[in-house]
């Protein structure tokens, strides 16, 4: 079986809707600073784009967590493979992810960090999935809302392949 892709969001459309969400993010924000905490390793593309549009201080950090194995679709449980380095106590924390599918990643995410005390916590994704959502999970900032497909690309992998494409495309399996 081979794999090939048709692109969803353009390089343009992207780079288009980081501008909004930063403008948003910023007005928010009004000048505090701002813990961004990107979840790897496909938001890194996402976390790199926005911070540098975001005019005002910014931390940055960085977990691992896993639900997806090598296959498309969730396990339901996730794994904190590496942990933030700072404290999140007290400060304003933005979360940034690349997609929000079923939600239970990034709810079991937010209470675990919750358990912090940081002063605010928000979250910001490129993608979301609402019609795949088991577990209602509050998102300040979507940068795309997208059908249940398959998706590569800026940051987003199949089995660790297509993370540097700079476009998001849906997964097509031929025979």
């Amino acid at each position: 079986m081979t794999e090939r892709i048709e692109t969803l969001i353009t390089k343009e459309e992207i780079e288009k809707r980081i501008d909004a969400l930063a403008e948003q993010i910023m007005k928010d924000y009004a000048g505090e600073e701002i813990y961004m905490v990107c979840v790897l390793k496909g938001g890194i593309f996402f976390m790199v784009d926005l911070a540098r549009k975001i005019n005002g201080p910014v931390l940055f950090d960085f977990m691992v967590v896993s639900s997806y194995g090598s296959g498309t679709e969730s396990s339901g449980h996730i794994m904190i493979k590496k942990d933030l380095d700072g404290n999140i106590e007290g400060k304003n924390v933005l979360i940034v992810e690349d997609i929000i599918d079923s939600g239970n990643t990034l709810n079991q995410l937010r209470s675990f960090l919750l358990t912090r005390n940081p002063a605010s916590f928000k979250i910001c994704t490129i993608l979301d999935k609402p019609s795949r959502r088991t577990v209602d999970v509050p998102v300040d900032y979507v940068g795309f809302e997208i059908p249940d497909e398959f998706v590569v690309g800026y940051g987003l992998d199949y089995d660790q392949r297509y993370r540097n494409l700079d476009y998001i495309g849906v997964v097509r399996f031929d025979d």
